[in-house]
């Protein structure tokens, strides 16, 4: 079966297919949640709220195709009102021991965090979930040109702040 027929179930109250569907995208959406969140324990936090939001909001998706979008802004949301609540960053001691090719990841997690939310959603849609530039458009309700603009712009200035910091 198909993830559109298991969507369609899953909408209309199936809670064989909803569970199925949460395994599908178990992976793709803590990859979410931790880039947002930058830590396992929040992550898996924010996982479980997103899990009782779908739940509760279920039939309200319009569209079985855009059921992982549906999922990914539930994600975001999630990880947003969890981050305006903590309003707090502890830096670990391990943060400190971590490879090298790991600090540059922060490095750059740190740089994306500098832009506007807007531009820092649309890098996490893009390049961490692999959102093809038509679902984010669908997912936002703008052309699929205006976040070909909006993703350049973003780059442009990632490139910008990336070289400002004396980063290599």
């Amino acid at each position: 079966m198909d993830e559109i027929d298991l969507a369609k179930r899953a909408i209309n109250g199936d809670e064989t297919a909803q569970l199925q569907l949460f395994a599908l995208y178990k992976e793709s959406m803590y990859r979410v949640a931790y880039s947002y969140m930058r830590n396992e324990h929040d992550a898996n936090d924010a996982l479980q709220e997103m899990t009782y939001q779908c739940l509760k909001n279920i039939h309200k998706v319009q569209s079985p195709h855009y059921f992982k979008t549906w999922l990914v802004r539930i994600v975001i949301n999630t990880c947003l009102m969890m981050q305006r609540q903590q309003k707090r960053m502890v830096i670990t001691d391990q943060l400190m021991e971590q490879p090298q090719h790991m600090t540059e990841l922060f490095e750059l997690n740190d740089i994306i965090t500098q832009l506007p939310t807007d531009q820092q959603e649309l890098i996490h849609l893009k390049y961490f979930q692999d959102l093809k530039n038509s679902d984010i458009a669908a997912l936002h309700n703008i052309p699929e040109g205006t976040v070909k603009s909006r993703l350049h712009k973003t780059l442009k200035k990632l490139r910008h702040l990336w070289g400002e910091g004396d980063i290599s």
